[in-house]
Order: structure tokens, then sequence, then C-alpha cells
């Protein structure tokens, strides 16, 4: 089926046809969009895409590569992601990387091969020599969620320093000065991980509070809990708030917490990274530090469309990071 066959059935010429399939509808009368759109389904027509894109040059389609799927802040971005993308007649590719390098590597090199226009990136940090290389061959890339040195693409962060100072300092206001922080293993180029406990440190310190490297704890989610314990156990020296820093590790602290009988906020206060339903629905609800994932999603795709529209790339960019905003509930 064509193009011409529609127009034949529809009373009107093949470009109208066209402009109606890219959705360029401001000159076109209802009536004549009506017979179009009616020609189209009794016909049953499918436009060949690969065609317009070769034509074109472009595929309308964009790779994200994210670091996680299991994460909320992962989720959210991505709808988000794909809602802007969707407003702009384009479509995405999801691939997930489990933080493999290898893995990140032979996804670039398959979205690449399906001639993606642009790649919405979480990165690892093993492959810079091919974002370098990408980079000289001026293929769009937009980095979001963790920094990769030099900063040779858009990247977009949260200030995960101010966000564990607005964690430490509204802990304090309730009277507490004795805080544990509990994550997923620091590896490198982790950004929110490593930034996090950096800002967790430099708020205990502003405040003349010292930094018990016992209390940071960062390990594989099934071994948190073993870990939880062995500070646990000292009844003389135990925290009396606990900062998780992702919503996987506030999973594994509340677990734990139950487990043992501790009263939140009466024994511990807990405050979390990652907002989701269950932490308001818990009992008490948990107060939480909120990433603005809407703002950051849009302005990650819109960066890319840009890049995109004009393929024009800037020797470095600045890395531009978002606020968040504490929820206070009734856990602290």
């Amino acid at each position: 089926m064509r193009i011409q066959d529609v127009a034949d059935k529809a009373g009107v010429s093949k470009s109208t046809v066209s402009q109606y399939l890219n959705n360029r509808y401001e000159y076109m009368a209802p009536a004549t969009k009506e017979k179009i759109e009616n020609a189209v389904k009794e016909l049953g027509y499918i436009p060949n895409y690969v065609a317009k894109s070769l034509r074109q040059k472009k595929t309308s389609t964009i790779g994200v590569i994210v670091a996680n799927i299991l994460h909320s802040f992962t989720n959210e971005i991505v709808r988000v992601i794909e809602d802007t993308c969707k407003v702009n007649n384009f479509h995405i590719f999801v691939c997930n990387t489990d933080d493999d390098p290898e893995k990140e590597k032979s996804y670039i090199e398959m979205l690449m091969a399906k001639q993606v226009d642009g790649l919405i990136i979480f990165p690892t940090s093993g492959n810079a020599e091919l974002y370098k290389q990408l980079k000289k061959a001026r293929f769009p890339i937009v980095f979001i969620d963790r920094k990769i040195e030099p900063v040779i693409y858009p990247t977009i962060l949260l200030d995960n320093e101010k966000a564990s100072e607005l964690v430490v300092e509204h802990i304090l206001q309730k009277g507490r000065t004795k805080m544990a922080l509990v994550s997923a293993p620091i590896k490198d180029g982790i950004t929110p991980r490593i930034e996090r406990i950096e800002g967790f440190k430099k708020a205990l310190r502003k405040h003349g509070l010292p930094v018990n490297e016992k209390w940071i704890i960062t390990a594989e989610l099934h071994e948190i809990s073993n870990q939880l314990r062995s500070i646990w156990e000292d009844e003389k020296s135990r925290p009396n708030a606990f900062f998780a820093i992702n919503g996987m590790s506030a999973i594994e602290l509340l677990k734990f917490l139950k487990e043992q009988n501790v009263s939140i906020p009466g024994n511990v206060s807990v405050v979390t990274m990652d907002d989701s339903p269950f932490l308001a629905a818990t009992t008490p609800a948990i107060t939480v530090v909120a990433l603005p994932t809407y703002e950051m999603g849009i302005e990650t795709a819109n960066t890319m469309l840009k890049l995109i529209s004009n393929l024009k790339l800037e020797e470095e960019y600045k890395v531009l990071r978002y606020d968040a905003k504490l929820i206070e509930r009734e856990s602290v």
C-alpha cells in the first residue's frame, strides 16, 4: 500500500496525505483531514518508517540507557522523557546496564546500529574513551544522574550534597545528633552515592559533630541487615537517627528496624531519599527528600531534542543541578 493509494481514495494530492501523516494540520480543512483519516483506516495503510528515515536521514528515535531499572527515580525519569519525546514525535528504546560498562558498551553499539538520533545515558565509569569517540563524531548524548569527567556532554544532576545537608539539619532540629547513613555499595562513577555521603559528612562537621565511619554503611542490599546488626549490638552507643540515601537501601533499613522492634520515631528517626507511595502509606509515614524527577526529565529530553535539531556540541559543559525538597512526615 502506497501514499498514492491513500491520496486516490481520499481524493486529495499525495503531498496533502504526506502532511497528514506528519501531523501537519495547520492549513488543512477539517473535512480534508477526516477524508484522509477514513482512507487510511479503510485501506489499512501503515507508513513505511524505514523508508521515511532513509529519506530524512533520521529515525526519530532516541536510546535511553539506564544504570538500574529497579530504582523508582530511574522509572520516573524515563516516563517523563518518554512523554516529552512522544509530544515531539520521537520514540525511545530503553536498555538496562546493571551498572556494567561492558553491557553499556554493547547497548550503545546496538542502538547506534539501529541509527538512533541520540542517546540519553545514566553512565557507568568504564566507557570514557567511547564517549570521547562519539563526541569527535559529533553524536548527540545527554548524561543524567551521573557525572563523567571531563564534562564533554550536557549533564543533568541533583544537588546531592545539598540534599544530604537538608537531612542532617532537619534531624538536628529534632534534637538528635547520633546519625548513621545507609547506602548501596560505593562504586566508581556512581555520582549520587559518592556526593550524598560526602554531603552527609560535610554537614556533620559543619555542626561540630564527629563522623563515625562505622555508622556509614555501604553494602550490597542483602548485606545491609548484617551491617546494621553489627552497629546495633552495641547498646551503649547506638545511632538515634538513620539516613537512607536511596529507596532500595531504605527498604532494607525499614525491614531491619521492624525485625528489631525499634520504634520510629520513638527510638530512632528515619529519613530517606527517593519518595514513593509506600513511604507515605507506612506507619509512621517516612520523611523523605523528594527529587525533582519531572523537571529533570523534561530538561533531559528537551536538551536531547535541541542537540538533534542543530547538532552543535560545545567543547565542555557546565553541570546543571537541581534542588531536592524535604517532605516532613512522621518518622523524625
